[in-house]
């Protein structure tokens, strides 16, 4: 309550100046906030100025309101009520019940909505491409089937899987072991790592760029096609600089013309934009697919998408405070990079969010803001990025949501009766289903008549996901109302959980699965690991305050991880080739595709970082650089 002589000047602004909107919900509030400045006019304001606002002081705020000692008890206490009807409005922007027309953060997100009026006409190619029906009875019947069948198969499996047991209406899944390396792996992966060229940060990026003319794919923001002859060596520094997060100073150079700092700055302006930036990188994504070795390590099918954290130690309203993360002190805060890792080892995309908010919501509009062309079909996370709402969002948008699950102990398992959609129910199910011990676990029946009565809607932000008019964080938070669903999204809630089911049903199934999850995330782990190594510059903090500077300045990282990858993943699939050919006493045979796909491309080990920064462009032609002999003493390099 002290700080009401802060906030007052304010109100009368917050009231007037700014278009207030709202559902049917919020309406109430956005009157109470707009008969604030009437309340703080008042000499002795009392229940008069409140009228048909009491029903908004709810819990303690009615005691600070209307029942302070000191005042009296005709009288309201004017800064508790400003601070609840703040309060009340706050929560409200949250989940968007009240809105600011026409503003971007805290505008409508229904209003990005795909409009009623284009919907009629839009509908059946939306359905057409997420191959859906407008009536979606035989989708949930089909989708029933998959879950009966799942338990029936699951079940029948139990008693031979030592890794998972039924007790006491609690199912127990025991921690997986790391799998064992292949036969023979540290005789090829030594020398394969150790045969790697050792390479300047610079001289890698202008040799990637020379085979794939990553640089090629900046244009000017003008639009003009005129490029200097030495562009591509001023885009170099400039993705050294950034990516290294040491600025320009040590990578200016007075007398080559590329790299005054002049010019760096003026390329930056002109060619180093997001636009391009995330380009580059998609051109790196496509031609990596012709690298051979890279067939082993997957197909591009899978990603996962995790997050990384940065301190801001500058002012910025990109960052939020996290003492778990960003430390404590004068100004804790920092940002998240939110990046998404194909199984190839590429990293497809990132998104800027602010502090640590919770993953979840922001991972599908990361999948929707890929850099690549070819999008995966399999999606990973870590546990703690994934809700019903979640899982329901990305099936209906073609995406196979895989969450890692450390302990699924507590997770509710559901099962769907077709019955609900003849307005019955199934009775004495547990009898004949053949679930066996799933059925003491207190299943739950997804409520299928709420998918068809919200059906309609579910489409159409689907479709307005899938161009991106709408943000799925900006969804997420519309549809969860303090915690409560909405209607629309207890129907998101209830398609997620027959897709969480079928999903938990597979893990607790099929090893592999489980183990592709992992290692999939692991993946993720490493890049960071090696993100990390690149990042080193201001003790790996981001300088930059503003959401623009943040973001190109990531996706530099991003394009130099890329670019390591691009490099890495042609010297690894050349030695391969040179150990199969005779190299190391490996005769007449070919490297089994269980050791190739342990390769990472992920060492950097052989590249350096740090000290003067040489730009030459290498003369290869077509040609590689010459790989290092593993038995030489690699000291002497």
């Amino acid at each position: 309550m002290e700080r009401y002589a802060t906030v007052r000047p304010f109100l009368e602004q917050l009231a007037s100046v700014v278009p207030w909107g709202s559902t049917a919900v919020g309406s109430q509030i956005v009157a109470a906030v707009k008969a604030l400045p009437r309340v703080t006019a008042a000499r002795k304001p009392g229940a008069e100025h409140v009228k048909g606002f009491e029903d908004l002081v709810t819990g303690s705020w009615r005691r600070l309101v209307f029942g302070n000692p000191k005042l009296d008890p005709s009288l309201i206490d004017r800064p508790a009520y400003v601070f609840c009807i703040l309060e009340a409005l706050h929560s409200a922007l949250r989940r968007r019940d009240v809105y600011a027309v026409g503003a971007d953060r805290w505008g409508n997100p229904r209003a990005a909505l795909i409009p009623e009026r284009l919907w009629v006409r839009e509908r059946t190619s939306v359905l057409t491409v997420l191959g859906l029906e407008a009536d979606p009875r035989a989708h949930l019947r089909e989708l029933a089937g998959l879950v009966d069948d799942a338990y029936t198969q699951v079940a029948a499996g139990l008693a031979a899987n030592p890794s998972v047991s039924i007790k006491g209406g609690k199912l127990h899944m025991s921690r997986l072991e790391a799998a064992p390396l292949p036969e023979g792996f540290k005789a090829v992966h030594d020398p394969v790592q150790a045969m790697l060229p050792r390479i300047d940060y610079p001289e890698l990026l202008l040799e990637t760029h020379g085979r794939t003319g990553m640089f090629d794919c900046m244009e000017h923001i003008s639009g003009s096609p005129l490029r200097r002859d030495d562009l591509d060596i001023s885009l170099a520094g400039l993705t050294v600089a950034r990516s290294c997060n040491v600025g320009l100073v040590p990578v200016a150079k007075a007398g080559a013309a590329a790299l005054t700092e002049h010019r760096l700055l003026g390329v930056e302006k002109g060619y180093f934009h997001g636009e391009g930036i995330a380009a580059a990188s998609a051109r790196l994504v496509a031609r990596q697919a012709g690298i051979g070795i890279t067939d082993d390590w997957g197909g591009g099918l899978v990603a996962s998408v995790d997050g990384m954290r940065f301190v801001v130690p500058v002012r910025s309203l990109h960052a939020r405070p996290s003492p778990l993360y960003f430390g404590v002190g004068k100004r804790p805060r920092g940002s998240t990079w939110l990046n998404t890792v194909s199984d190839k080892v590429m990293g497809l995309g990132g998104l800027l969010v602010p502090g640590t908010l919770r993953d979840s919501l922001f991972i599908l509009d990361a999948i929707h803001r890929l850099d690549a062309t070819e999008h995966p079909e399999v999606i990973t996370t870590d546990q703690g990025s994934y809700s019903d709402i979640v899982y329901g969002l990305f099936a209906i948008c073609g995406y196979q949501f895989a969450p890692r699950h450390a302990d699924i102990t507590d997770t509710q398992l559901w099962w769907a009766d077709t019955a609900m959609l003849e307005g019955e129910l199934t009775r004495d199910a547990k009898a004949v289903n053949g679930w066996g011990d799933f059925n003491t676990l207190g299943l739950r029946r997804v409520s299928l008549p709420a998918i068809v009565q919200h059906w309609d809607d579910m489409v159409r932000v689907a479709g307005s996901l899938a161009t991106n008019q709408v943000r799925a964080y900006d969804l997420i938070r519309m549809m969860m109302a303090d915690g409560r669903l909405t209607g629309l999204g207890s129907a998101f809630a209830h398609y997620g959980r027959i897709f969480k089911t079928l999903h938990l049903l597979q893990v607790i199934h099929v090893e592999e699965y489980r183990r592709m999850i992992g290692a999939q995330l692991n993946i993720g782990e490493s890049r960071h690991f090696l993100a990390r190594r690149v990042f080193f510059g201001n003790l790996g903090r981001l300088m930059r305050g503003y959401e623009r500077g943040m973001e190109d300045q990531l996706g530099a990282l991003g394009l130099g991880l890329n670019a390591i990858t691009w490099w890495n993943s042609l010297y690894i699939d050349a030695a391969v080739k040179q150990l199969e050919a005779g190299a190391m006493g490996i005769r007449g045979g070919r490297i089994s595709p269980e050791i190739r796909a342990r390769l990472s491309p992920l060492g950097f080990e052989h590249i350096n970082f740090h000290g003067f920064y040489p730009f030459h462009r290498p003369d290869l032609g077509e040609g590689l650089r010459d790989l290092r002999d593993p038995a030489a003493d690699q000291e002497e390099d």
